[in-house]
């Protein structure tokens, strides 16, 4: 992969892992345009990484609260991380077909836009929000377990059911950043674990499509573009003026549909 594709994956990444358009969507967008085949979930999960990166820098104490007691908030993380991971789990190769098509993001693009616009509507009707709960948190975990797929946004997603709950946008925001972080690191540690058995039966690094100066700088920027895409997204989440993702997402998803099912456009 050539550097600068490498950059403009890691930008992308990081902007769009916290904004509410999929970071997985985009990132699987990018690459066919960019004409990138073969399988790419090695990279896709580094530059996720990176954007973790990001999240720890800014949420520092918020995770070192985490290990306070009474660990209300652990508990919530925990609890929340359960259905992402058993999906990981149970549906990998399935999830990996759907990135090498992309052909459902026709749908899911639209789905997170019609989410997002819910959520907007909901965070301006909800007077008196709440403060998080066990059953929010699980709900919020099983609305990550369904953004798996590229297309449908795991911080909109999330986001949005956490509103849908009735509690407190700022509470709800940070909490979906956080919940990212076992998710995005439980993944990670697959596939490296995944790459070191394959390397110990005598595969490659390039057998198993492993660019390492590339992904470096991917992940570098990622993290970059990730840190000030989560500042912006906490000053956004106070107005809940989530419509012009909507409109941006209803316009992707129709181009989404002409390429795939009318007219190659990339």
């Amino acid at each position: 992969m050539e550097i600068w594709k490498a950059i403009v994956l890691g930008l992308v990444q990081g902007l769009t892992e916290f904004l509410p358009v999929s970071s997985s969507g985009h990132l699987t967008l990018f690459q066919q345009i960019f004409g990138i085949t073969g399988d790419s979930m090695f990279f896709n999960l580094m530059v996720h990484v990176g954007t973790l990166v990001a999240v720890c820098v800014v949420f520092f104490k918020d995770i070192l609260g985490l290990f306070k007691k009474p660990y209300k908030n652990l508990l919530m993380l925990i609890v929340a991380s359960v259905p992402a991971a058993i999906a990981g789990l149970f549906l990998d190769d399935i999830i990996g077909d759907l990135f090498a098509s992309g052909a459902v993001m026709c749908f899911t693009f639209l789905l997170t836009a019609g989410l997002l616009f819910v959520a907007d509507y909901l965070g301006k009707k909800n007077a008196e929000p709440r403060m998080l709960s066990y059953p929010s948190a699980i709900s919020m975990g099983v609305g990550q377990m369904f953004a798996i797929l590229p297309g449908l946004s795991r911080s909109g997603t999330t986001i949005a059911v956490g509103i849908a709950c009735k509690n407190k946008r700022n509470d709800v925001a940070k909490f979906s950043f956080l919940m990212s972080i076992p998710v995005i690191a439980g993944g990670a540690l697959v596939e490296v674990l995944k790459i070191v058995k394959a390397l110990g039966n005598g595969a490659t690094l390039q057998m198993l499509g492993v660019d390492i100066i590339p992904t470096l700088v991917a992940m570098l920027c990622a993290a970059v573009s990730g840190y000030f895409a989560i500042r912006w997204m906490l000053k956004l989440i106070e107005k809940c003026n989530f419509k012009w993702f909507s409109l941006y997402l209803v316009c992707l998803s129709i181009l989404c549909f002409i390429n795939y099912f009318i007219a190659p456009i990339w």
